[in-house]
């Protein structure tokens, strides 16, 4: 525990407070339920919009009046600092998927190269473009990020430049002193230039720690009393010359006037190398070192003596150089420990970073000899200098959903673990593990060990599509735990095996294909009992426990816009000898999914959707029962409609999957509205009468069943999803029961092999009592039929919603907002069940009650069959397709049959605004009504080159976006339902 009683981490503490980045400029996320294609914002990439460790600084505050110096100095300094706006396109090491903007300057206007921070380049694909002081736009590609400190230099064509002269800005970190005032001239949001004023107050502090993720260390840092906290990374730190003399870094996190910047140093090398085409080399003995006081190094056994020469060789120096961290199994392991105080190098007193990173950037391959103390005692050893670019990953392999590299030297030394293993940088797909997104590292698969990139991709060539196998992994904060779980392989919707390989020359990331899919092995046959339900008294409920199913749905893309990526839940067996379970659609929402069984709680098999019901939430689905020996029954579904206050057992299956049983009444059974999700629409069950009762152990269960004594299923237990909290941005379920009677129709012709073809009102019901009946006009033999029709429930329905009308409109026959409900063809409507009449039939009968007068209608239904999604396309990372039945129902009228689904992290179509729910109706200035329309406008796009996209809100403002299309990290597909 920590001082203040917080659970403290597994990552090993720094001396260093913690502070904040000045912040890359995240988009902020305006949809807080938006599921992002493959992450929902609980369980998947597609979520949380701000990483912990990159905290949203305040607002930088513009410096007060300056001299006519200072003045002149910033009108020159101005045209060399550029905001670079860009995607980190995918997860990778320390970095997620984001879209951002930050800061830069020019620092070789002939060859065009910027210098900006290293998160801001960041380790993995990098694409974006910057905007100059004048506004013109340039393309930018990374050319370098050091694996430890914290800058990259980008390159830009200075030809593209064309109405400003370009002029670069010298770096000097000589001139880096105490006393020296300075600005901070830097990105405000974007929009425009912010310039911040301050005092250089320490140049020998630590490099500050932002949490997990990327931080810089073995540095020190500048630190500067400012007038204002905040800034951008990347900003120029410039002296009243105008030369550079650090680069903006960090801030305090209790918005105390102090910033922190980076000596320009290294990046200054850095620069002479690129400049004359030299490989940068960077040395390592894989140890972390912090800069104690003398007092602290005297604590920890500096001597006198070495204390007197240390002074005596570094008259200003206030301290010495410390091991903080010597990984395991590196250069430094069992010869450095955690404490040493660093006296020579070489033969060489040293006390900066500077010297020591010099030395061993210049020995890489070779030995250095150290001479530190411990505990007061002289220990001098030689050790050997590796690479440092070695263990910094610069490729990562995708495979089955998810993205693999070796892990990093950044993540071994956050956590204090050997640079090695296979590190999870996108636990997606096959590989989505629990709830955490990142940090695993895979130990095997298969039983096969993967302790490297290189062995992993043999072992995984080598595993067919659809094969289960077992997989172990640990998570970094917790190393001392190895998970066991089996996972599916989907080399099917995931069916390439690629490898990305940086190239610093052309600034992108290569792809080459490895190892085509192997073909899925067939299913055998398995046998298998039932496990006994031990329960008291209940012998009804052990006979039904061989009517259920365990259902595991994957969705490999986000549809329609449902929250989660896999769903289980059970489903009940409706006939044994053609393998038809119904389930809830809360389980299985579409059909573009992998669905498997698990039967009697040994036997996997897959199975596929037969019937999705459009409003009554649930869905049909088969298995073949030619591979199932064990003794599945078909559950007795009842025919006579369960009543209110009718003794029942409740069997359901609670969050740990487990069966629980109790006798229980019905407590009510009436109509229910399940809210709708009004950021993103989803499928919901409308118009349904709704089942409670008296047990706590039904709001514990999302599957089950209500059963007579003789095992007969009076009606299923079933999740319903409806809206998303807005105070903890979770997805509400509610669990009712559905009445088996309404199956029985929908059942039967499935039974018969027939396939439904339903037809529906698109219209949402709600109740009304005759007392608001005969306020709104509904006669007195009207309301003496109604209760004579149904004695219970004194009741007619209104029309509560119409969905969205068809491009020919509503016709005068249709019904509207308001109507009530008395009679269709010729039948009284007092019961949820009698709207069933609709499914059979083109036109119904009505006669209704409209603002206080009553008349006859022929109405129209409407098909049910083009109301699931069949089509979608994958387009500058968003998801497109139709307008689902939810939007249909939620919406006054539909601007297109192009609805923008989810969108990637990362993606241009995050980068440049398009949001989920958006309607796209043009293409540069092209209508596209429909989905065949956007592709073809799509594809005469040229690759990298703006377009234009009319788009139309959820709320119907309509705008203008423009966008670069990038085919590279981001190429368009198509997923087409097979007819």
């Amino acid at each position: 525990m920590a001082a203040n009683g917080e659970v403290r981490g597994k990552r090993k503490n720094s001396p260093i407070k913690v502070l904040d980045r000045p912040s890359k400029i995240y988009k902020q996320n305006p949809y807080p339920d938006e599921a992002e294609n493959g992450h929902s914002s609980q369980d998947d990439p597609y979520s949380m919009e701000i990483d912990g460790e990159d905290r949203i600084s305040p607002p930088p505050i513009t410096a007060t009046a300056d001299s006519a110096e200072w003045q002149a100095t910033i009108e020159k300094v101005v045209r060399n600092v550029v905001s670079i706006h860009f995607c980190q396109t995918c997860s990778f090491d320390t970095d997620s998927a984001i879209s951002s903007e930050a800061t830069g300057f020019v620092v070789d206007a002939e060859r065009g190269y910027i210098l900006t921070n290293r998160h801001v380049v960041g380790a993995g694909p990098f694409w974006g473009y910057c905007i100059f002081d004048n506004h013109e736009e340039c393309d930018v590609y990374p050319v370098y990020r050091d694996p430890v400190h914290d800058f990259g230099i980008l390159r830009f064509d200075p030809k593209a430049i064309k109405y400003m002269p370009l002029t670069e800005l010298k770096l000097r970190p000589d001139l880096a002193k105490v006393g020296v005032e300075i600005r901070v001239v830097g990105n405000d949001a974007g929009e425009k230039l912010s310039i911040l004023s301050g005092v250089i107050s320490r140049l020998d502090r630590n490099a500050p720690e932002y949490g997990e993720g990327y931080s810089d260390f073995n540095t020190n840092y500048i630190q500067a009393a400012a007038a204002a906290s905040g800034g951008s990374s990347g900003s120029p730190v410039v002296n009243l010359d105008g030369h550079a003399v650090a680069l903006q870094a960090g801030g305090r996190a209790d918005g105390a006037a102090t910033d922190y910047f980076l000596p320009l140093d290294r990046p200054l090398r850095a620069l002479e190398c690129i400049r004359k085409g030299e490989a940068i080399a960077r040395g390592t003995i894989q140890t972390q070192w912090v800069i104690k006081p003398f007092d602290e190094c005297r604590r920890l056994g500096l001597t006198s003596k070495w204390e007197a020469a240390i002074r005596k060789g570094f008259p200003t120096e206030t301290g010495m150089l410390v091991a903080e961290i010597v990984l395991p199994e590196g250069p430094a392991d069992k010869y450095l420990e955690e404490g040493d105080v660093l006296i020579r190098v070489n033969g060489d007193l040293l006390t900066q970073f500077v010297k020591l990173d010099s030395i061993l950037d210049s020995s890489v391959g070779q030995k250095v000899s150290l001479l530190v103390q411990r505990g007061g005692k002289d220990v001098e050893v030689e050790l050997s200098v590796g690479d440092l670019h070695a263990i910094t990953p610069d490729r990562f392999v995708t495979v089955a959903g998810g993205s693999f590299h070796n892990l990093s030297y950044q993540q071994a030394r956050l956590y204090a673990v050997p640079v090695k293993g296979v590190y999870v940088c996108e636990a997606a797909g096959s590989f989505k593990f629990e709830a955490t997104e990142s940090g695993w590292i895979i130990e095997s698969i298969d039983q096969r060990k993967t302790p490297d990139l290189d062995t992993f991709i043999k072992v995984i060539s080598t595993i067919p599509d659809r094969a289960r196998v077992v997989v172990t992994y640990k998570h970094l904060r917790d190393l001392h735990t190895v998970n066991t779980s089996i996972i599916h392989i989907d080399r099917h919707w995931s069916d390439k095996m690629r490898m990305a390989i940086r190239n610093d020359n052309t600034g992108v990331w290569d792809f080459t294909e490895l190892a085509p899919p192997l073909p899925a092995a067939p299913p055998a046959r398995c046998k298998a009992n039932f496990a006994r339900l031990d329960t008291v008294g209940h012998p009804a409920a052990a006979e039904v426990i061989q009517s259920f199913v365990r259902v595991s749905c994957t969705m490999p893309l986000k549809l329609d816009g449902f929250p989660r990526a896999r769903k289980i839940g059970f489903g009940l067996v409706i006939n044994a000898d053609k393998g038809l379970v119904i389930v809830s659609r809360a389980v299985v929402p579409f059909d573009l999914c992998d669905i498997s069984l698990t039967i009697a709680e040994s036997i996997i098999v897959e199975a596929k959707v037969m019937f999705l019901h459009p409003l009554a939430n649930y869905a049909i689905i088969q298995y073949d029962p030619s591979l199932v020996d064990a003794p599945v029954k078909s559950a007795k579904l009842a025919t006579e409609t369960i009543k209110q206050g009718a003794p029942t057992t409740f069997l359901g299956f609670n969050q740990n999957l487990r069966a629980v049983v109790t006798p229980t009444t019905v407590t009510d059974i009436t109509a229910v509205a399940i809210p709708s999700n009004a950021s993103a629409p989803r499928y919901r069950a409308i118009n349904l009468d709704a089942i409670t009762v008296d047990t706590g152990l039904s709001g514990q269960c999302g599957s089950g069943v209500l059963i007579r004594e003789d095992g007969t299923v009076e009606a299923l237990w079933l999740s319903y999803l409806g809206e998303r909290s807005p105070s903890n941005q979770k997805d509400v379920e509610y669990h009712l029961g559905l009445a088996t009677p309404t199956l029985l129709p929908i059942v039967n012709q499935i039974n018969s092999s027939i396939t439904p073809s339903l037809r529906i009102l698109n219209v949402e019901t709600n109740i009304v009592q005759m007392s608001q009946c005969r306020i709104m006009g509904v006669s007195e033999s009207w309301i003496a039929k109604v209760a004579e029709a149904n004695p219970s429930r004194h009741q007619l329905f209104m029309v509560r919603k119409i969905d969205c009308a068809p491009p020919t409109g509503y016709d005068d026959q249709s019904l509207h907002e308001g109507d009530i409900i008395l009679t269709l063809n010729d039948k009284l409507i007092t019961r949820v069940s009698e709207l069933d009449i609709m499914y059979d039939h083109e036109y119904l009968d009505a006669v209704i009650v409209r603002r206080g007068e009553e008349m006859s209608l022929r109405v129209p239904t409407i098909p049910t069959s083009d109301l699931d999604t069949s089509r979608a396309v994958i387009f500058c990372g968003a998801v497109l397709h139709a307008p689902h039945h939810a939007v249909r129902q939620q919406i006054s009228k539909l601007h297109s049959e192009v609805y923008v689904s989810v969108r990637t992290r990362g993606s241009p179509a995050y980068q440049y605004g398009l949001a989920p729910t958006n309607f796209i109706t043009a293409v540069n200035d092209v209508p596209t009504p429909t989905l065949t329309d956007f592709v073809k406008e799509a594809n005469k796009v040229p690759d990298n080159t703006y377009f234009r996209l009319r788009v139309v809100t959820f709320d119907n403002v309509p705008w203008v976006a423009t966008m670069k299309k990038c085919e590279h990290y981001f190429p368009t597909m198509e997923f087409v339902k097979e007819a």
